[in-house]
């Protein structure tokens, strides 16, 4: 079957695990050459394999890697992060979260707190969060494409506090400011009383899938508190990346 010979190419492609040429495809895996490649150049077409010299020579496609990479069960995800936000959880002493873009949405799929009986924390909650208010929808929201930027930014814009943001152009400001920095803020902006930062966690060429957030009282959370948290947790954000793909590797 046509769909056999293909999954055979990318098999073959991905186990080499470098840059191979047609010829060196035919040969591991018999088939004519006229078709090896056809169907070489079909995969590099859809953005399954990439030749990144135009050299003939090829790849596993970011197409592909993206597919596997937004395909991980979030139950993988989770047991492999979730040493790291327990920590952080732990050395911020505030719940600690991660969040995922999936189906034009954003959502919770994580949380872990302090293991400190004696500390009061604020649990974000899990599932869908708005894009335009919280803080770890607006850290990946900040660094998709501009046509996913416009969709969300479209008014009527729900304002969920007094602090909330609902005018496009101030948002965009903000995204600005968030890919400049590093981090995004929500500070009461869907609930009085409540604060929450959050990095993007970049997964190599594929973009910002994924976002670790924490969350806890404003009284807490001043400007410098937050200040810090951002800066660690882009950091954490990183050790997180280097996880996930990991996983994905796996």
């Amino acid at each position: 079957m046509h769909l056999d010979r293909l999954i055979t190419v990318l098999e073959t492609v991905a186990i080499a695990g470098r840059a191979v040429s047609a010829s060196d495809v035919q040969r591991a895996t018999g088939l004519p050459r006229p078709t090896c490649y056809r169907l070489l150049q079909t995969l590099a077409e859809h953005g399954l394999l990439d030749d990144p010299d135009a050299a003939s020579r090829y790849l596993i496609g970011e197409r592909l890697k993206r597919i596997a990479v937004l395909g991980q069960p979030d139950a993988d995800i989770c047991q492999a992060v979730a040493p790291t936000l327990q920590e952080t959880a732990n050395d911020i002493g505030e719940a600690v979260f991660l969040s995922r873009f999936r189906d034009r949405n954003i959502e919770i799929i994580h949380v872990e707190t302090p293991t400190d009986a004696a500390r009061s924390f604020i649990h974000p909650g899990l599932g869908n969060r708005p894009i335009h208010a919280c803080s770890c929808s607006k850290a990946i929201a900040a660094f998709a494409d501009k046509a996913f930027q416009s969709e969300i930014l479209t008014p009527p814009l729900r304002a969920y506090t007094d602090q909330t943001k609902t005018k496009p152009k101030e948002i965009e400001r903000e995204f600005d400011l968030i890919r400049k920095r590093g981090y995004a803020e929500c500070v009461e902006e869907i609930e009085v009383g409540v604060s929450s930062v959050a990095a993007p966690i970049p997964i190599g060429s594929l973009g910002v899938p994924f976002s670790v957030g924490a969350t806890g009282p404003v009284r807490r959370f001043t400007k410098r508190h937050r200040a810090d948290i951002g800066t660690g947790l882009i950091e954490v954000a990183n050790q997180i990346s280097a996880k996930i793909q990991l996983t994905d590797h796996g």
